[in-house]
């Protein structure tokens, strides 16, 4: 009898100890939030990650009478905000943004000291963002398809300018180079205002460039705008064609913005993140700041999260190999 009085205290403490951290977690996950949160973002403030931050983060807060707080890190082509969120305690309380540029970082960079897939759980994609292509009105091109006729006729004589080695409006431009078999001169600049200067002024004749920055001048006529990147025409500018209506099929590129947390974060706290940003989305005041850029709304799965930050690393993976860009 005492024997088996001793078995099952063994076996009581052995299940108890096994329960405990299951136990503990849920606790901590039933009591979330009760402290600021902090989200982080590879990028200075004022641009498009940087007030996706703040608007979802005013709603979270709003929600659950807890602040949170936007922790700008830039530097370093996001990878030191992006380390700094990799190595945070996985308890919920640190967030992070993740953009295009950690699809094209695992293969730009050498070294990283952190892994996309291994070191992050990934909550919801906020909103994809398409880029737009232009030209200068001096070349002949109405469109897509005379554009790569005229690069086809005329080998590395049309110069294509983008954000800088690496950035994703020039592997926007390599995408479009591969699929449409055509060569043209890549010219990198540092940042969006030179280059749209230069090709304003006739200095290049094609540039890859975010909506928000470019479409101005395309709707001015100093620029020509032949399509926008994304797979369906957006609300901001109708009257531009996909390239893949023009013919480039599956052709996809652009920014997206969304909501990660380092891994071993509680299910249940991500399912309550995902719940409430989701819900944050459909707010009239956040969605009609964000059509007005080109945005489309997303609000995936944590699943389907993973599984296009999968596929994103893969296909810029391909652009940045094809471009030979490297960055020390």
């Amino acid at each position: 009898m005492l024997k088996n009085k001793y078995l099952y205290s063994v076996l009581a403490a052995i299940a108890m100890t096994g329960l405990a951290p299951v136990a503990m977690a849920q606790d901590a996950a039933a009591n979330y939030p009760n402290r600021t949160i902090r989200y982080i973002v590879g990028y200075t403030p004022g641009g498009t990650s940087d007030m996706l931050a703040r608007a979802v983060g005013q709603k979270l807060a709003a929600a659950w009478g807890q602040q949170v707080i936007v922790d700008n890190r830039p530097g370093a082509g996001t990878n030191i905000g992006t380390e700094l969120g990799a190595k945070a305690p996985p308890d919920g309380y640190t967030l992070f943004m993740p953009t295009v540029a950690n699809a094209i970082n695992p293969t730009l960079y050498p070294k990283l000291n952190y892994d996309m897939l291994r070191d992050f759980a990934y909550v919801t994609n906020f909103a994809k963002v398409p880029g737009i292509v232009v030209v200068h009105p001096s070349l002949p091109a109405k469109n897509a398809k005379e554009l790569i006729a005229i690069a086809r006729a005329n080998p590395n004589a049309l110069r294509h300018g983008s954000t800088g080695v690496g950035s994703p409006h020039h592997l926007a431009g390599e995408i479009f180079k591969t699929m449409a078999g055509v060569k043209m001169v890549h010219v990198p600049y540092r940042g969006a205002t030179p280059a749209i200067a230069d090709i304003i002024a006739g200095h290049i004749e094609v540039y890859f460039g975010a909506m928000v920055s470019t479409l101005p001048h395309a709707r001015s006529g100093r620029l020509r705008a032949l399509g926008v990147t994304s797979l369906k025409r957006v609300d901001a500018a109708k009257d531009i064609a996909t390239l893949d209506e023009q013919g480039l099929k599956g052709y996809e590129t652009g920014s997206w913005f969304g909501m990660a947390v380092p891994t071993g974060t509680p299910q249940a706290i991500i399912n309550k993140l995902h719940a409430e940003s989701t819900r944050a989305l459909q707010a009239p005041d956040l969605r009609d700041r964000m059509v007005a850029e080109g945005a489309e709304f997303v609000g995936d799965t944590p699943a389907q999260f993973t599984a296009f930050i999968r596929s994103e690393i893969e296909k810029w993976g391909r652009a940045v190999k094809a471009s030979g860009a490297k960055v020390d």
